[in-house]
């Protein structure tokens, strides 16, 4: 079995639990303590919320301020428009921020969001016929 584990630090452990949770994401007590929380979006992605205490005790460089420096995106698909827009807006409700506007090509629709701590997801709807259409590939 083939999975992603995303290590993410976080000002507030619990609050970040919220938000996700919020956006889709289910926690798994398993993998989760009081200064991490295992968040699950599949089978093969989780994201694990961990204090900023925690994630810098594993690391060398410092760390940057994820409110006002991007060192990563990460993007989610999601099976329809209706999903795009009902994740971010869930987003949105929870203390999200949206820092663009919707891209429309067509065959993709993506919409973006800043987490609590500034960390940017895209949640994505790519039409895969459209798509392939567009590159003339059956």
């Amino acid at each position: 079995m083939k999975q992603v584990f995303i290590n993410l630090p976080v000002v507030d452990v619990e609050k970040s639990m919220k938000f996700y949770t919020q956006l889709g994401f289910s926690n798994n007590p398993l993998f989760s303590d009081g200064e991490q929380k295992c968040m699950v979006w599949s089978e093969q992605i989780y994201v694990m919320l961990q204090s900023r205490e925690f994630f810098i005790s594993f690391i060398k460089k410092p760390l940057l301020d994820t409110t006002k420096n991007v060192s990563a995106t990460f993007t989610l698909p999601v099976e329809s428009l209706e999903r795009v827009n009902e994740v971010v807006e869930n987003g949105l409700k929870a203390g999200g921020v949206e820092p663009s506007p919707m891209q429309d090509e067509g065959f993709m629709q993506l919409r973006s969001i800043e987490d609590l701590d500034g960390h940017t997801w895209a949640i994505i709807y790519l039409d895969m016929d459209k798509f392939r259409a567009t590159k003339n590939v059956k």
